[in-house]
């Protein structure tokens, strides 16, 4: 019954997603790779300069710049909105849930404009394309898959943080919500689960997990549990902020997330919902990039590409920004 049921909800996953995607999904032949060729040909070696440099400073900052590419896509789509400060007009993304005291990189964002807009003598790179790279050449820092970055979004003029409240799929999800909040943006199934394998870098905050050691204690390999309530007090706001890996090598894109599934180690809710012990509707794709490295790779890359060409703003929409923090008529 179980099987059944789960079967019908992948089908129905994918109906709707091939649907979304036909009906309202922007085609990625409005983006191309090679956009800023002529423009300027230092625009991408110069972002990938100031990652690499970022990163060896601190290779968090790898999985922080990719999840800020992710965090942008999933609201209104790449666009550099998840950028903007608040300003007297609206109440941006930087301070919704999913974002409040967890997204960052900002900085580091900051510093690739600036060294963008001096290589190419005028502001000619969009921060929505600055993202999109800059999560690209963290992958590849941390030893993941490069791909070609389709480019020439453009920036929002606006951001909502209530948009950003109710498009960013939480770390308390079950498989159900994760995989119609995919749909909701023309991803399949093996998108979630592709994707949701960029876990394989960086950490998470306690707040993000409390309650998967405190109630779902059962579901989470004993040893792993216990260590982490030494990260994660039980206390709601005690030790919020301190942090625990999200797979056992948090520095380098491997196959460790899948693996780690399959033992009952996933930190967040959301990410051991993809493995059910093999009765589940994803549990295949987690078994197969678990024991297939190469392919997760692979499909990795494709399923980026994918989500970089959401709803991307491009010809005479948005505007390229001079300070990627807020609206250049500001």
């Amino acid at each position: 019954m179980a099987t059944s049921m789960a079967r019908r909800f992948v089908a129905a996953a994918c109906v709707a997603a091939v649907a979304f995607a036909l009906l309202a999904a922007p085609s990625s032949g409005q983006l191309d790779p090679r956009f800023y060729d002529k423009a300027c040909p230092a625009a991408l070696p110069t972002i990938r300069r100031v990652v690499e440099e970022a990163v060896a400073a601190e290779p968090r900052m790898g999985a922080s710049l990719l999840r800020l590419h992710f965090h942008d896509c999933f609201v209104n789509g790449c666009d550099g909105s998840i950028l903007l400060d608040d300003t007297p007009f609206f109440t941006g993304e930087k301070k919704a849930s999913p974002n409040v005291n967890s997204a960052r990189g900002f900085d580091v964002i900051d510093r690739i404009k600036a060294a963008v807009n001096a290589a190419c003598r005028g502001n000619v790179v969009s921060c929505a394309d600055i993202v999109a790279v800059a999560a690209r050449d963290s992958v590849v820092a941390l030893g993941g898959p490069s791909y070609n970055v389709p480019l020439g979004r453009r920036d929002a003029r606006t951001a909502s943080q209530a948009a950003a409240n109710n498009s960013i799929p939480a770390p308390t999800f079950d498989l159900d919500r994760l995989a119609s909040s995919f749909a909701s943006h023309g991803l399949s199934l093996q998108d979630l689960v592709v994707l949701s394998g960029g876990h394989t870098l960086g950490f998470s905050r306690c707040a993000n997990f409390r309650g998967r050691l405190y109630n779902e204690t059962a579901a989470l390999d004993g040893p792993l549990a216990a260590s982490l309530r030494a990260v994660c007090p039980r206390p709601a706001g005690s030790g919020d902020d301190n942090l625990a890996p999200l797979d056992p090598t948090p520095a380098r894109f491997d196959g460790a997330y899948f693996a780690a599934l399959l033992r009952r180690r996933g930190v967040l809710h959301s990410d051991q919902q993809l493995f059910a012990g093999g009765l589940g509707a994803t549990d295949a794709l987690v078994q197969f990039y678990a024991a297939n490295p190469d392919a997760f790779r692979r499909d990795f890359a494709e399923a980026m590409v994918r989500m970089a060409s959401l709803g991307p703003l491009t010809g005479a929409s948005g505007e390229i920004r001079y300070d990627c923090r807020k609206v250049n008529y500001s």
